[in-house]
């Protein structure tokens, strides 16, 4: 993972502060979010909560809401600050830190749970560089992979260590059979491998690519379909293959990986 400098911290705020992002199980999985430590407090109070989305200016929350806490809510003329933690990989302890924020607006979550509230929150100042630089990196990434799609990163010493790659030899499960194989290239859309046995016997099924790096104990996995085949120069034994990744199902953690290194490569 590249340095972050206190410019890019700038840039990610100008240019994406008003950018919201859902917190689904890929972008939870992606922030190492840690869902049961995220919490409302409140003039010495705290209020579990599930952070629903974010951007850098406010945030939404879900939470349970009683009269007693409208009470102290009006008390504290709806000041509160909202609790973040994540996990990362490259520290032993997480990194968490409160937000402050004005409770702007609530609703209903639905009828059957009447005391469950939506809860919309305006951060009252500049939120910490840590959340700037998590979200900031989770919106490139996206924004990246839509204006790079095809942009390809040929695997080679050089890459494999500054994309952090445990190795460029891996497995592909094809329709569900592991079979060995050594990564040529990767991209957003998909990647090119080589693999023992014949291509065109391949063409058209589905592919689970593992793609392993030094700082997770398991591989990425890409699903995919094989749509192209070419015959390696003196080897009838090889093939080199390519996956088009399912656009829906690629990991949030992926697309971060391959921004982090476009950007480092583009800045150096």
């Amino acid at each position: 993972m590249s340095i972050i400098t206190s410019q890019q911290i700038t840039k990610y705020y100008e240019l994406y502060r008003e950018i919201e992002v859902t917190f689904n199980k890929n972008v939870i999985r992606a922030t190492g979010l840690e869902t049961a430590n995220i919490y409302l407090k409140c003039m010495g109070r705290q209020w579990p909560c599930v952070l629903y989305a974010t951007s850098l200016k406010g945030a939404k929350v879900i939470a349970g809401l009683k009269t007693e806490h409208f009470e102290i809510l009006k008390k504290a003329n709806n000041l509160v600050n909202l609790r973040f933690s994540f996990k990362r990989d490259e520290k032993t302890e997480p990194i968490s830190f409160f937000v402050s924020s004005k409770a702007t607006a609530f609703s209903k979550y639905n009828e059957k749970n009447p005391d469950v509230y939506f809860i919309s929150l305006t951060y009252t100042q500049r939120p910490p560089d840590d959340l700037i630089e998590i979200i900031g990196k989770l919106i490139e990434a996206n924004l990246d992979a839509k204006k790079r799609r095809d942009e390809r990163v040929i695997i080679n010493p050089e890459s494999i260590r500054k994309l952090g790659l445990a190795s460029k030899e891996t497995f592909i499960y094809i329709e569900a059979v592991p079979r060995k194989c050594i990564l040529r290239d990767i991209s957003y859309s998909g990647a090119k491998v080589l693999i023992f046995g014949i291509g065109k016997f391949l063409m058209n099924k589905k592919a689970i690519l593992k793609i392993p790096f030094e700082d997770r104990r398991e591989p990425i996995e890409l699903e995919g379909t094989v749509v192209r085949f070419e015959e390696v120069e003196g080897r009838k034994d090889i093939s080199a293959i390519a996956i088009q990744f399912d656009e829906g199902k690629v990991p949030m953690e992926y697309r971060m990986k391959l921004s982090d290194y476009l950007q480092h490569s583009h800045r150096t």
